[in-house]
């Protein structure tokens, strides 16, 4: 099932990435879905902690919560298709339901039996897609609770970004193939917050990860599940309205695209319970806040052990 980086899939290892990026993907392995080869990093020991990335990045949005999770939970955290170091096919019908698949079926094959998830932006999509499986009894794995930090729970209460807007579009295979290295960095930026913003060496890992294996020629394609989100509305708002599984959410509330309103959407509509405000952090608490999301997490947690959630 996995292959280790001395025979890694076509693409090879990055040129000219950073020795962090170069060390996090030389400790992953693959796993194959279909023909494509799937990149991933196993670590830790405990209670399985599935770890699923966002747009547009990969699971190297993990590395700095990574030592301090991995001291209690044994960490699965998968490139989804089309992300990071996985395979990125060209010409290839992206969606939600078939990243869930993927991740269904690589824990399925794997043996796990219940896992945690911690889970941000598209990766809270994959996972309310999930739950839905799980509610109809078709999921071979039990969710035992689920944390979700900054994502379209609620896609009319959802503000992308002008880029996001344009790749969307009609024209968005021009836009992506066209993208550049200052485009990418001024919409990364206004996303996080003022305090927080990615250092020059961030913003080069994470523009390495999207361009590896022509990844610019792909994200037209993924951006999609913008409109499945609004076509599934339903099912996957259904899905956390009948989740029994304790939740936490960790929230960035400088976050321009899926801030503040979203928060209010879900306490509308879900609970008030669980949520954990970060007021000044942008759309990703988990790089933004390492040691604020992790004492949030672990708190979490350590409710769950005492039957106080």
């Amino acid at each position: 099932m996995h292959r280790n980086t001395d025979d890694l899939p076509p693409g090879g290892r990055v040129e000219g990435e950073s020795h962090g990026l170069q060390r996090w993907q030389e400790a992953g392995c693959w796993f194959m879905y279909g023909e494509h080869a799937v990149f991933s990093r196993i670590g830790g020991r405990g209670d399985p902690l599935l770890l699923i990335h966002g747009f547009p990045t990969a699971s190297w949005d993990w590395h700095r919560l990574w030592p301090a999770l991995s001291e209690h939970y044994r960490l699965l955290a998968p490139d989804m298709l089309g992300f990071g170091f996985s395979d990125k096919p060209q010409d290839h019908d992206y969606s939600i339901i078939e990243q869930a698949d993927l991740i269904q079926g690589w824990l399925e094959q794997m043996g796990e039996e219940r896992v945690h998830v911690l889970a941000h932006d598209y990766g809270a999509t994959v996972t309310q897609e999930l739950l839905a499986r799980e509610r109809e009894g078709s999921l071979g794995f039990r969710i035992e609770s689920i944390a979700l930090m900054n994502a379209a729970l609620f896609p009319e209460v959802h503000q992308p970004l002008l880029i996001q807007k344009l790749l969307l579009g009609p024209l968005g295979g021009l836009v992506s193939r066209a993208l550049t290295r200052r485009v990418f960095e001024n919409s990364l930026g206004r996303i996080f917050g003022a305090a927080t913003q990615p250092t020059a060496r961030d913003i080069e890992d994470f523009w390495q990860l999207l361009i590896h294996n022509n990844g610019r020629g792909v994200i037209h394609r993924i951006i999609h599940y913008m409109e499945e989100r609004r076509v599934h509305r339903h099912r996957w708002v259904g899905a956390l309205q009948a989740m029994e599984q304790p939740a936490q959410l960790i929230w960035g509330g400088a976050d321009p695209v899926s801030g503040q309103a979203m928060l209010q959407r879900y306490r509308e509509l879900v609970s008030d319970r669980g949520i954990a405000l970060l007021d000044d952090i942008g759309h990703y608490p988990h790089f933004e806040a390492p040691a604020e999301t992790l004492q949030h997490y672990l708190a979490f947690r350590r409710r769950i052990a005492l039957g106080n959630d």
